[in-house]
């Protein structure tokens, strides 16, 4: 029997959620975005996360070596920038200890720092991409308005093909297929790399849960041979468009109550 403890959490939960589709302002004591603080000290700290990053990197310069161009066309790689080739952490952390929520105008101005670092294991690997006469482009979701800082921030950590031919940043739309598209007409595209499953294919885009879980599933063997995937246990659509089922109106409150409700227990 479940304890008056576990019953009167659960009830919270649900008077919580009534009402969703309609949240109104509060005074919350919540902070915004403490329940990430685990997840950023990892990926800054862990030995683990620089493994898994070194680990990707490891088999992507495998894939790439043993790659045999059948097509008349010259050879790139499709990559994500932010958790893929440059580290953003930092900017997580400010909103922990500033009690912040995202916003476009913060995010800018971390971006005009130019002082994300990059992933372990990048630089190497792109260089020796590089090397192989593969072409790096790199298809961010960064606002266009970052374009400068952001190609600067890639040549800063010599990174190749940091210029603005080769990096596409959002323009009209987040989705990233008519970018991806702009390669596939001129290059054959070895590998894609991203944190994000949307980073990969249009087919994740604007999915539920279950139909990310189920596309994996379904596209397992491309894991690892054509889509390397990078760790982000900070942010992205599987938060967004996931946890919070793709609505950005929830209070505090409500965002915390659908973390709880979500746990998977015994």
């Amino acid at each position: 029997m479940k304890s008056i403890k576990s019953l009167f959490c659960s009830l919270i939960v649900v008077l919580v959620l009534v009402g969703c589709s309609n949240p109104v302002d509060s005074d919350s004591s919540i902070p915004k975005k403490e329940h990430a603080e685990l997840a950023v000290l990892w990926q800054q700290h862990s030995g683990e996360y620089k493994a898994l990053s070194h680990q990707a990197f490891n088999l992507a310069a495998l894939r790439i070596m043993a790659f045999e161009n059948t097509q008349d066309k010259p050879l790139a790689i499709i990559t994500d920038v932010d958790e893929t080739v440059l580290d953003n952490s930092p900017y997580s952390g400010m909103q922990i200890k500033e009690d912040q929520d995202y916003t476009k105008e913060t995010w800018v101005e971390w971006g005009k720092l130019q002082r994300a670092k990059p992933l372990p294991g990048s630089v190497k690997f792109f260089n020796l991409a590089d090397s192989l006469g593969i072409e790096i482009f790199y298809i961010s979701n960064r606002y266009n308005v970052q374009l400068g800082e952001t190609v600067a921030n890639l040549k800063a950590m010599n990174l190749p093909n940091a210029d603005t031919s080769h990096v596409f940043l959002r323009t009209t739309s987040s989705e990233k297929q008519a970018r991806r598209d702009r390669v596939l007409e001129t290059h054959e595209v070895v590998l894609y790399m991203g944190d994000n499953l949307s980073d990969f294919s249009d087919v994740f885009d604007n999915q539920s849960t279950e139909s990310r879980n189920q596309l994996v599933e379904d596209m397992q063997a491309s894991f690892g041979d054509k889509f390397i995937v990078f760790p982000n246990p900070m942010y992205g659509d599987w938060e967004s468009k996931g946890i919070y089922e793709n609505n950005r109106g929830w209070t505090n409150e409500q965002k915390d109550s659908i973390r709880f409700s979500k746990l998977v227990s015994f």
